[in-house]
C-alpha cells in the first residue's frame, strides 16, 4: 500500500516518519474555514477529510492517503491560527491560568473509502504575564500555529500538564493514525 502524506506540516512529517511506513508528501490547498453552527469536533474531523480527499486528487489511484487537521478550543470558540499580533494577544490571555481543549483529526482514504478519527486533549496552561506573551510573539513561533502557540517549542513552558495525547497535540496522534493504516491494509 502506498502511503501519502496530505500536508505541508513539518511536524507531521517528522511524526509519521516514527511509524516507520515510506510514505511521500502532497500539499494540497484546502479551505480552513469553520461554518455558521458547526462544532468544533465536526469542524476539524471535516478539514481532516477535506485534506485526505484533497490529497488523492494529487496521488495514485491506489494510495492512502493521510489528512490531519489540529484546532484549539477554549469556552466552545474555535482558536484558528492567529490573523496578527493582537488576535494572537487575545488567545494567550483567553488560555493564561486555563485548561483549554486541543482537538485533532486524522483521517485516511484509501480504496474509494474515507475514516476519521478525532483526538481531543485537555492543556493546561500556566498564568501568563504580558511580558512573556510579548516575547513569545516576538520568536515568530505562534505566527502559523492553531490557538497560537505550539507545545514542542517555547510554548512548553506554559504548559504546566495536559491530559491525553501528547502527540495529538503536536499535530499527529500516531496510535489512531496506525490504527487506520492497519484497517485500510485489512481492507
Amino acid at each position: 500500500m502506498q502511503l501519502v502524506l496530505a500536508s505541508s506540516s513539518p511536524r507531521r512529517q517528522e511524526l509519521l516518519q516514527l511509524l516507520d511506513r515510506p510514505f511521500s508528501v502532497v500539499k494540497p490547498e484546502v479551505m480552513e474555514q469553520q461554518q455558521d453552527g458547526e462544532a468544533a469536533e465536526r469542524y476539524v474531523a471535516r478539514l481532516a477529510i477535506d485534506k485526505a480527499l484533497a490529497g488523492a486528487k494529487l496521488s495514485a489511484a491506489d494510495a492512502a492517503v493521510i489528512g490531519s487537521d489540529t484546532v484549539v478550543v477554549c469556552d466552545g470558540e474555535v482558536l484558528e491560527k492567529p490573523v496578527d499580533e493582537n488576535d494572537f494577544r487575545a488567545m494567550m490571555t483567553k488560555l493564561s491560568g486555563r485548561a483549554h481543549q486541543a482537538m485533532t483529526a486524522v483521517a485516511l482514504h484509501y480504496n474509494g473509502a474515507t475514516n476519521v478519527k478525532v483526538v481531543s486533549t485537555v492543556v493546561h496552561f500556566k498564568p501568563l504575564t504580558e511580558a512573556e506573551i510579548g516575547a513569545y510573539w516576538q520568536t515568530g513561533e505562534p505566527a502559523d500555529k492553531a490557538g497560537g502557540y505550539g507545545i514542542q517549542g517555547r510554548a512548553a513552558k506554559f504548559v504546566t500538564h495536559i491530559e491525553g495525547s501528547y502527540l495529538a497535540v503536536v499535530g499527529l496522534p500516531l496510535y489512531e493514525t496506525e490504527q487506520l493504516i492497519q484497517t485500510a491494509e485489512r481492507s
